[in-house]
């Protein structure tokens, strides 16, 4: 069953990375997740009836919703920054606690900070996660920590846990 739900997975993300469903592209995408589904599905699946809970994929939607919206209010942060004659900026390392229990969860949320401008994830140790964060706003580390994280870590956890 892992090989089954791997080759659909990996057989619809082919579909979408190549847009098309010309004969050719099918049958090499069908040949490539053939191969992926078996050399790789006791590595990448653990529980495979995740992913057959549609909550899953409608919180996946809101997570794009969100992650959407809060890059584009990065990026107005970010070009009000570079465009302001004084460059009011404070960068720093914050350390975050993240309450994630896997691996997967907290690398997408790492990510998902990084992709937001004036964000950089700089290492997750344990249950910490460092982020570089071009404006420190308050002086209070920790409520500075959790706006952050806790803007996308309860969406991430009910997606990937």
């Amino acid at each position: 069953m892992r090989q089954l739900v791997l080759f659909i997975v990996t057989f619809i993300l082919w579909l979408l990375l190549t847009f098309t469903v010309s004969i050719q592209f099918v049958i090499i995408g069908v040949i490539v997740s053939v191969l992926t589904s078996f050399l790789f599905a006791k590595i990448f699946v653990q529980n495979w009836k995740k992913f057959f809970e549609i909550k899953r994929y409608l919180w996946f939607l809101w997570f794009l919703v969100v992650f959407i919206c809060e890059c584009i209010k990065a990026n107005f942060d970010v070009a009000y920054r570079v465009l302001h004659p004084a460059l009011p900026i404070k960068p720093g390392i914050i350390k975050a606690k993240v309450n994630l229990k896997t691996d997967i969860a907290r690398t997408v949320l790492a990510n998902s900070i990084t992709m937001t401008p004036g964000t950089l994830s700089v290492d997750i140790t344990g249950e910490h996660i460092f982020i570089h964060w071009i404006c420190i706003r308050d002086e209070n580390l920790e409520a500075s920590c959790q706006r952050i994280v806790d803007t996308f870590e309860h969406i991430v956890a009910r997606i990937f846990e």
